[in-house]
């Protein structure tokens, strides 16, 4: 669910209002993923250093990079939605809200729910992946150089597309309320 004021001409944020338990969460998600980030830059630029100027690589490190950067942005996903950040082309709803705000509102809570029943379909096809790369103690890498376990990259597929899908439905019901409120309307 969006936190915030509203510009009164349109649906952009102007001042953050208190945040929902669940909005804290994605953020603090998404906090975790912004971490993650900084030190796979470090290293990212260790291994550059030690394959260029040492002639000693770090062992796995495009692997892992390879794997985080999905990790990242479902780490991510639920907070950028949840704040109103999430990219999109609106300016055919720029030009829609000029006539009718309530139809606006609509269209977005009918994104939402699309976008919630996608990320719930692909927690759901994710969930067996996850819960194989668990059970089967599966690990991606070079068995003998490196190896990783594959669980928690998987796992944290399965919470970023929940989280995600949670807040599109908070999202969607944030717009069938203004939708439904009483306000003007051409």
């Amino acid at each position: 669910m969006v936190d915030t004021a509203r510009d009164p001409d349109f649906d952009t944020p102007l001042v953050a209002a208190p945040k929902s338990s669940f909005q804290r969460f994605a953020d603090l998600l998404a906090a975790i993923g912004t971490v993650w980030i900084f030190l796979l830059m470090f290293l990212i630029v260790a291994d550059v250093l030690g394959r260029n100027f040492l002639n000693k690589p770090i062992t796995g490190v495009a692997e892992f990079a390879g794997r985080s950067v999905v990790a990242i942005i479902f780490l991510q996903i639920g907070s950028a939605i949840g704040s109103g950040l999430m990219t999109r082309s609106d300016f055919m709803l720029r030009i829609l809200g000029r006539r009718s705000e309530r139809l606006v509102a609509a269209l977005e809570a009918g994104y939402a729910v699309l976008g919630a029943a996608l990320f719930a379909l692909l927690a759901i096809i994710s969930w067996p992946e996850a819960a194989q790369a668990w059970k089967g103690n599966e690990f991606f890498g070079v068995q003998g150089v490196f190896t990783m376990p594959l669980w928690p990259f998987r796992w944290l597929i399965v919470l970023g597309s929940g989280m995600a899908c949670c807040a599109y439905f908070l999202l969607a019901l944030d717009r069938l309320r203004a939708a439904l409120s009483t306000g003007h309307s051409s």
